[in-house]
């Protein structure tokens, strides 16, 4: 499996989201989002791999979350926020699932704002 972990910092296709897709799961994409930056990384074959970019790019890890985008479900239900790197109980959120509307929000707005 192509492990190409790329950095999104300004919009890109769906074409190109799909071709991420076509190098791993072929209809899903693993991303992990940085919050604050407003940018994620996308095509890891783990999400900690995808974290260990960001953080060695200068994210925070209380910023990162993980989540999946299955391309070919319609763009109002193609996340889903679900990741190993999502445990936090320090932040309160103590299962895989991102638990916090407010923060599954903010990640569906990084993700609107970069794929388009």
């Amino acid at each position: 499996m192509n492990n190409e972990i790329k950095i999104v910092q300004s919009p890109i296709s769906i074409d190109e989201l799909r071709q991420i897709a076509a190098k791993t799961f072929g209809d899903m994409v693993k991303i992990v989002v940085d919050l604050e930056k407003g940018i994620m990384a996308a095509g890891g074959e783990l999400h900690a791999d995808e974290e260990a970019i960001l953080l060695d790019h200068g994210s925070k890890q209380n910023d990162l979350w993980g989540a999946n985008i299955y391309i070919n479900e319609p763009r109002d239900s193609w996340l889903v926020y679900d990741s190993m790197i999502n445990l936090r109980p320090s932040q309160g959120n103590l299962l895989r699932t991102v638990q916090s509307s407010e923060i599954r929000d903010k990640i569906t707005q990084v993700v609107n704002k970069l794929i388009q």
